[in-house]
């Protein structure tokens, strides 16, 4: 194969029709259980053990070894990560990937630091796709990719922020505004990588219409949209036909949570990924 695409699971996709494509599973661990985030992996009973799961768990990323072999058969490589604020997955590809061009040296490739998660990622992703088949050199898809970054953004609302706290994503202070008389925290992946809490709102239909007017804040005029939900269906439904109502035009895509994501996110929780 010329060119692969390889991320890490935090993109919510394990695979994608008529891509070369292919997954590192991230890790959720607790003291009793270890979650994989592959195909084999019931996320939903993941989600209602851990609701009922009192002691710790945390998240692992992919290890070197895992990397290398995802590589395996492709002469162009690229490697797309979680932000490197959050995870090792990053380090993790690099290594991997300067390994794998040293031992092969007619093989050739880089790893993009998405800064984001979930379904940000999920765009930078069919960018790529679309890129590789304008048969673009390596060096300017990788040009082209980080230019196009500048223009994809994640927003998320949690009905609880328990996880995140605990794992030292955000404040404790933080995550006690989400769950209190049904309010809801919205947050954004900043430039740098890590979240930070953008409003709270009271309600569904609020918590919707903070989502929305965050996007346009940030400039989206009815571009793409990516929705993911972790067992919230209905909300991300709503989220939808808001968005198609003020920009009948925008091309907007639900899908359900994995692993990773669903640890973070939390029951009841939506992860938004857009064009600015």
């Amino acid at each position: 194969m010329e060119y692969k695409i390889i991320a890490d699971s935090s993109a919510d996709i394990l695979e994608i029709d008529g891509a070369s494509y292919g997954t590192v599973p991230m890790k959720i661990i607790t003291d009793d259980k270890e979650y994989v985030d592959d195909c084999n992996l019931n996320v939903c009973e993941m989600i209602s053990d851990l609701s009922k799961y009192k002691g710790k768990s945390q998240s692992s990323c992919p290890n070197v070894n895992e990397w290398k072999k995802a590589f395996e058969g492709a002469k162009k490589v690229i490697c797309i990560t979680i932000s490197s604020a959050l995870s090792g997955s990053y380090n993790s590809a690099c290594l991997a990937l300067e390994d794998y061009i040293k031992n092969n040296p007619d093989r050739e490739g880089f790893v993009i630091d998405t800064l984001s998660a979930g379904p940000e990622i999920l765009l930078i992703i069919e960018k790529l796709i679309e890129f590789i088949s304008e048969k673009l050199s390596i060096e300017e898809i990788k040009k082209r990719i980080e230019e196009y970054k500048k223009k994809t953004h994640l927003l998320f609302c949690l009905e609880s922020m328990k996880n995140l706290a605990n794992n030292g994503r955000i404040s404790q202070a933080s995550a006690k505004v989400a769950g209190i008389l049904g309010i809801r925290a919205v947050g954004k992946a900043s430039n740098e990588g890590t979240l930070e809490m953008v409003s709270k709102a009271r309600g569904e239909k609020n918590s919707i219409g903070e989502l929305i007017k965050a996007m346009i804040d940030n400039g989206f005029n009815g571009g793409k949209v990516k929705i993911h939900h972790c067992e919230n269906s209905k909300a991300a439904a709503k989220l939808f036909e808001k968005i198609r109502e003020m920009f009948p035009k925008s091309e907007i895509e639900i899908n359900e949570t994995r692993a990773l994501c669903s640890f973070y996110a939390e029951s009841g929780g939506l992860i938004v990924g857009y064009e600015g």
